[in-house]
């Protein structure tokens, strides 16, 4: 893997670190890629748990890297089709690869998280920020719209006229104000210790039980009743039959900390 993304796992929890400090992690195609293959990496690996997904330096993520992108037109328009069994491009992959992962996402915020580095801190399942980190929709700045999956993640945890009006107006928000709008899960002075609290809680439950509840709010969010039912129901039904279920139990009734074996769902 390029040096762009840094992955190391420590006790069941990787952590993928955007390191390109020098430029405050602004995404360049180096940078876009090296998230997918990231993505990758901890998806193969099945003993992991929980991902804690971080910036190296002053910054989360400043957004896009217009200068290096620029530089390079014909690859950046190329990077905007989709293979056909594929609902993302390049852009959108770098984001969405990461809300795919059958483990839950944890980002860490600092500094700034504008733009395209707001939209790949949206993709994950929770955010912890300080309270002086800023966030913005940074693309109205420049006359766009967010691109990279935000205007499916940015809906589901905002009201409809809040997400217009950051989209509109590319409106600066620090991270206490996030947290009233809901952009966050808590603003706090050590986001890593939450996030690493977080990952520890999540980990002594069975992972396919985790990643099965990551995969129904995610495949039901939007559904209809009647569908959320058939999924949720073909869901436990796969749990029922999996050993890390017997193990919970078995564990349970026996009142001691269970041993989980690997995941299956993936």
């Amino acid at each position: 893997m390029g040096t762009r993304v840094e992955v190391r796992v420590s006790g069941g929890i990787a952590y993928a670190t955007l390191s390109r400090p020098e430029k405050l992690n602004a995404l360049d195609f180096e940078m876009f890629e090296n998230l997918v293959i990231a993505a990758a990496e901890i998806r193969r690996n099945r003993d992991v748990r929980a991902v804690i997904l971080r910036g190296e330096g002053d910054a989360f993520s400043s957004g896009l890297d217009f200068a290096s992108v620029g530089k390079q037109p014909m690859r950046a328009a190329r990077s905007f089709l989709r293979p056909p069994w594929r609902a993302t491009n390049l852009y959108q992959r770098a984001c969405w690869a990461w809300r795919e992962l059958p483990v839950p996402v944890i980002a860490v915020v600092h500094g700034r998280c504008y733009g395209g580095g707001l939209q790949l801190a949206l993709a994950a399942d929770f955010r912890y920020t300080t309270t002086d980190c800023e966030f913005s929709v940074m693309e109205a700045k420049w006359g766009l719209v967010p691109d990279m999956t935000g205007t499916v993640t940015l809906r589901e945890l905002v009201g409809l006229d809040v997400a217009k009006r950051l989209t509109m107006t590319a409106e600066i928000v620090d991270g206490a104000h996030a947290k009233d709008l809901g952009l966050v899960t808590d603003a706090v002075a050590d986001p890593l210790a939450e996030a690493e609290k977080l990952a520890a809680e999540i980990a002594t439950r069975s992972p396919d039980s985790v990643a099965a509840t990551k995969a129904l709010f995610h495949g039901t969010w939007h559904r209809s009743p009647r569908a959320a039912f058939r999924i949720e129901s073909r869901l436990q039904r796969r749990l029922l039959l999996g050993p890390n279920h017997k193990i919970a139990r078995k564990a349970g009734m026996a009142q001691r900390i269970p041993e989980f074996v690997r995941r299956r769902i993936r």
